[in-house]
């Protein structure tokens, strides 16, 4: 990993999670049905603590094909021995299940735990009368999803549709809770999205590590989320090499340190080139978040004819204004820009600066020319997206920002395919890169990633965030942090979660509603609880 410090805890694809499987039962000689007893034991341990009880009601398990079937079979088995009243529901005939999960059915079957076999005729008018007299005996307390794990690519349909369908209806209608294990059955475990129908989870306890669905898409229908310990060795994880990660508030140990004997000097000196006429407010949304994050001195370059707007406007930050760029950044002015970046720390480049001519030719000269470490977010996003053969050869380590459509533009794919898997298409966008680049796709569950291939999934962050300016804010987050000294990698995920904690702190309050302003204006509060 290319960074100081970790910034979170591991994550792993559904792929690399099946290797590691396969590395722990294969060269450690752990058995397959040890690391499934491990997961349906966790899962009941926990199932008991979000409960408060399970003693005296019932649970209705539903269990699929696979080994998530095998594990709600051992699940079944740990609530039955703390005093619960099991109600297991088979998706498929036990003799069809195989392996491990076959060996637990047929232990289940030597144990007074109810079950029940659907078919294809299935539907829930049949299902109902069934639960309700299990209902009657003793109140049902939880459904546990046990249908599809991490390994589901295609979309759930006909048959396993109904019964997805079933079992939110019932948490819905009767306000049951839904445990999920390992992930809602229905979601793509690698980006999150529903697969045709998928269940919506109050609670989904999965194994080893967290996967990318945990913080993407689904995160929603996640619900509370707890890691089990199913004893895959330390050793298999190193062997395996894993670069995902999940973005957490571990991100404080990253942070600058602030010496009792500092002065402004100490901490960076940020150079901005955002804002055009019409959009002065980007520039000073960002030079205000690279201030209230702790950034020594900011000096924010401006068009000459609008200087006044940002001197009234932005009183703490300084400002250069340019003789040739009237309204809007200028190439004619780029010797003055060269000069200003004279002994400063780091460069935000694009915030509202517009697309013009002569706005475009100096984008193209500063990305390639100018070797301090620099935030591209923007309008110098969408200039580059035009020029995408200029991305591979910065002039010194860069960070870009793009939301969804800037990095459709950037990729040459739509908006759809950019969606369809974030975590790719961010890592393509930087790995061909000759100079160290991280890149920053925002989003909910915003990516990042370097072209080391190093990745992480934000989990910080709330919906009241989809309004404008939360992206300057952003760019001149990151920027500070690239100033105060921290590495390209630390500085891009430790600014995107403080962004997003910042935002959930006035959520606390505030459901939506809230401005990029009080964002930039919370960044304190959220260092500080990161501290």
């Amino acid at each position: 990993m290319n960074t100081s410090h970790e910034t979170g805890t591991r994550i792993a694809r559904a792929l690399e999670m099946q290797q590691l499987d396969r590395l722990a039962i294969e060269e450690y000689g752990i058995p397959g049905i040890v690391l499934m007893e491990n997961a349906g034991s966790g899962t009941a341990a926990i199932l008991g603590d979000f409960l408060g009880s399970v003693k005296n009601s019932t649970i209705i398990i539903f269990i699929g094909p696979g080994n998530n079937g095998g594990d709600g079979l051992v699940i079944a088995r740990h609530v039955l021995a703390a005093g619960a009243h099991p109600l297991v529901i088979f998706t498929i005939s036990p003799e069809q299940l195989h392996g491990d999960a076959a060996v637990n059915a047929a232990i289940v079957d030597k144990l007074p735990i109810p079950t029940i076999i659907l078919d294809d005729s299935f539907n829930r008018d049949t299902l109902l009368p069934i639960i309700t007299q299990h209902h009657v005996k003793n109140p049902v307390s939880c459904i546990v999803d046990a249908l599809f794990g991490t390994g589901l690519t295609r979309d759930v349909t006909g048959y396993m549709a109904r019964v997805v369908d079933c079992i939110n209806e019932l948490r819905t209608t009767y306000h049951w809770p839904v445990l999920a294990v390992d992930l809602p059955s229905g979601l793509d475990a690698d980006n999150g999205k529903s697969l045709g129908a998928s269940i919506v989870a109050d609670l989904t306890v999965t194994y080893g590590m967290a996967k990318p669905a945990h913080y993407l898409h689904g995160g929603k229908t996640i619900g509370r989320l707890h890691i089990v310990d199913i004893t895959i060795p330390h050793g298999a994880w190193q062997q395996l090499g894993l670069q995902g990660m999940a973005i957490t508030s571990a991100i404080g140990k990253s942070l600058p340190e602030r010496p009792g004997d500092s002065h402004k000097g100490t901490h960076g000196h940020l150079l901005v080139l955002a804002g055009s006429e019409g959009k002065t407010g980007a520039a000073m949304l960002c030079c205000r978040a690279a201030l209230t994050s702790g950034c020594g001195l900011v000096t924010s370059v401006v068009p000459g004819e609008l200087n006044p707007i940002f001197e009234n406007g932005l009183i703490e930050a300084m400002t250069l204004p340019l003789p040739a760029s009237t309204t809007t950044l200028s190439i004619e002015d780029v010797d003055y820009i060269l000069a200003a970046a004279i002994g400063k720390k780091a460069v935000v480049l694009g915030p509202g600066i517009g697309t013009d001519d002569e706005t475009e030719q100096l984008v193209l000269f500063l990305y390639q020319e100018l070797s301090l470490p620099m935030v591209v977010d923007a309008d110098a996003l969408n200039i580059l997206a035009g020029h995408r053969e200029i991305l591979e050869h910065p002039g010194g380590p860069r960070i870009l920002t793009p939301h969804p459509g800037e990095m459709a533009r950037l990729s040459g794919q739509g908006t759809k395919e950019v969606q369809g898997d974030r975590v790719e298409t961010a890592l393509r966008l930087c790995r061909k890169s000759d100079k160290e680049m991280v890149t920053v796709l925002k989003g909910a569950g915003t990516i990042v990633t370097d072209n080391q291939g190093n990745w992480g999934i934000n989990t910080s962050g709330n919906p009241g965030m989809a309004t404008g300016g939360m992206g300057d804010v952003l760019a001149g987050l990151i920027g500070s942090l690239l100033a105060q000294g921290m590495p390209v990698w630390d500085a891009a995920c430790a600014g995107v979660y403080l962004h997003g904690l910042a935002a959930d702190i006035i959520a606390e309050n505030k459901e939506y509603g809230y401005t990029a302003s009080e964002v930039a204006l919370m960044l304190p509060a959220a260092i500080k609880n990161c501290r």
